[in-house]
């Protein structure tokens, strides 16, 4: 039976865990995880204290990233019609992408039918288009669950038109895989002791999810691809390099990942876990190499990955106090690392942009 899952942990199981009754992610910053004990952490650090990187040691034992609180109750009006999504003569249709969706189902309706893919009614209209999600459904917004079973629907719609839509794997699967199954069982965080129910609830996990979350939820997540090469773009859910750990190819590294998964070892899946979730690989000096790095080993000509928020590649934060009802300013994808890499989250849950993006794009 797995433990803990949906119920609050208990505070004196370990240092890293702290009262979640009233989840103190909707209105605070709390800083990085890094080096400093959950004991020494005094208060919300300000954007421009957290680190540009992440360390060997670094372990997801607090937040990671500051949620502006948007209001989980915006509703977005869906037009009742919309362009269709441009098709291809022959071959293939157009590839799409989508960034981190972290749970906002209305915003994921309204740029899926703003492309063209879904009609009024949230159907697959886009014939033979090809739809990438880059990772990350759940947690930190109102309605993960109803994300997921948007995208398996749309999986088997796109098909049977002859197109498809597909899915990576993203750190929050992984979280939220691992909070199921392993709930408050201890693991060793690389930082003292640690839970994936404590990982989870600290990184925006919401009980409305939990409570929703069927097997046939998990089986879908346990088996989603890490990396995928199509016409020559290189799609990652982290810009982070630890994916070269599990494989010298794209199908050893999927291979290695769903095995992991499959032995269901609470430390193996959280080392898996707290890899993806190291960000900022391409950012900065040598950040093109990195990108290299990945693209000499398993193909494509740029990478196109999610997880870190453009504004914060950029430098640039939203209000963290809920007074800027505009949000971080993010237009569409961001073209770094010598126009290697593409940035595909536009922050929504900082009130951002959730972007869905035709590829390629224009450098």
């Amino acid at each position: 039976m797995t433990q803990g899952a949906g119920q609050g942990p208990e505070v004196e199981r370990t240092a890293t865990l702290r009262d979640f009754r009233v989840p103190a992610y909707v209105h605070d910053a709390g800083p990085y995880a890094q080096s400093t004990p959950q004991d020494q952490v005094t208060g919300p650090a300000a954007p421009e204290a957290y680190p540009r990187g992440y360390s060997d040691a670094y372990t997801p034992t607090e937040r990671d990233l500051p949620v502006v609180n948007r209001g989980d109750t915006l509703q977005v009006n869906v037009a009742p019609t919309s362009a269709p999504a441009p098709q291809s003569s022959e071959g293939p249709g157009p590839l799409f992408v989508v960034g981190d969706v972290h749970g906002y189902l209305d915003q994921l309706v309204a740029a899926l039918q703003e492309k063209g893919l879904i009609d009024a009614q949230g159907s697959w209209c886009a014939g033979t288009a090809r739809l990438w999600f880059l990772g990350d459904f759940t947690d930190r917004g109102p309605d993960g669950i109803g994300v997921i079973d948007l995208v398996m629907r749309l999986s088997a719609e796109a098909a049977a038109a002859g197109g498809y839509c597909k899915a990576l794997m993203g750190n929050h699967e992984l979280l939220l895989l691992g909070a199921k199954r392993f709930g408050d069982t201890p693991v060793n965080s690389g930082a003292g002791t640690a839970t994936f129910q404590a990982a989870w609830l600290l990184n925006g996990g919401q009980k409305t999810d939990m409570d929703r979350l069927q097997d046939h939820h998990l089986q879908w997540m346990a088996r989603l691809d890490a990396v995928e090469e199509v016409d020559g773009h290189l799609l990652v859910h982290s810009d982070t390099t630890a994916y070269l750990d599990y494989g010298d190819s794209i199908e050893a590294v999927n291979d290695t990942i769903r095995e992991t998964l499959t032995r269901n070892d609470a430390d193996e899946v959280w080392d898996l876990f707290r890899k993806f979730t190291k960000r900022f690989s391409f950012r900065d000096e040598g950040g093109a190499d990195a990108v290299r790095s990945l693209l000499d080993t398993y193909g494509g000509r740029r990478i196109v990955h999610g997880h870190s928020p453009i504004p914060y590649l950029l430098g640039e934060v939203g209000s963290e106090d809920g007074e800027d009802s505009t949000g971080p300013m993010v237009e569409g994808p961001h073209i770094y690392a010598d126009g290697l890499a593409i940035a595909m989250d536009g922050g929504v849950t900082m009130a951002g942009k959730l972007l869905v993006q035709q590829l390629p794009l224009d450098i």
